[in-house]
């Protein structure tokens, strides 16, 4: 979900529904997600804030809570966001500009689907690592989402399409996953 929306920030009330919110945060960031996180708890022990923060969490607000004192940390945590220059990654001729989150060959703008975009963005900050099928899938689909086991084939095909014209390549390594490389 959060790579087919562009978000500011993720609000995680520790106590979701079929999914334990520790483990969520943990797949986020293991995914390179780097959305601010404040965590939600009726957990206000010591233990419990410094686990949070420890895992990945940017601020944790214990419950009951002020609205008001949520909508600061929002804004703090998304301001402290904005300060850090969001970085340019360059493969070939093909650039990812982290503070739009945009790709352009050649000074041209892709034009991605939001899922496209998913992928490529996945694979572009881990450029130079092998990205397993199952991690591609995990970081493009929602948690509810049902998604065909050959949907991401299916997108990588279609990238390899729209970037014919660029160096940049996407490479199958066989039983392992995909590699972004520069071909040139």
């Amino acid at each position: 979900m959060l790579k087919v929306a562009q978000y500011s920030a993720v609000i995680l009330d520790l106590s979701i529904p079929k999914i334990d919110g520790m483990t969520l945060l943990k797949r986020l960031r293991q995914n390179g997600e780097r959305l601010p996180v404040i965590i939600l708890t009726a957990n206000a022990s010591l233990d419990g804030r410094v686990a949070g923060l420890d895992g990945g969490a940017d601020d944790y607000l214990a419950k009951p809570f002020e609205i008001a004192e949520l909508e600061a940390r929002i804004r703090a945590i998304v301001r402290r966001g904005q300060d850090r220059a969001a970085p340019e990654v360059v493969v070939g001729d093909l650039v990812f500009t982290g503070a739009t989150r945009q790709f352009s060959i050649k000074g041209e703008l892709l034009a991605l689907t939001p899922r496209e975009h998913a992928v490529l963005e996945h694979l572009i900050t881990r450029v130079g690592t092998t990205v397993s099928k199952a991690a591609l899938s995990e970081s493009v689909f929602g948690f509810d989402d049902e998604a065909d086991p050959s949907a991401i084939e299916i997108y990588v095909h279609r990238l390899r399409k729209k970037l014919e014209a660029s160096s940049a390549q996407i490479a199958t390594l066989r039983g392992l996953g995909y590699l972004l490389r520069d071909a040139s």
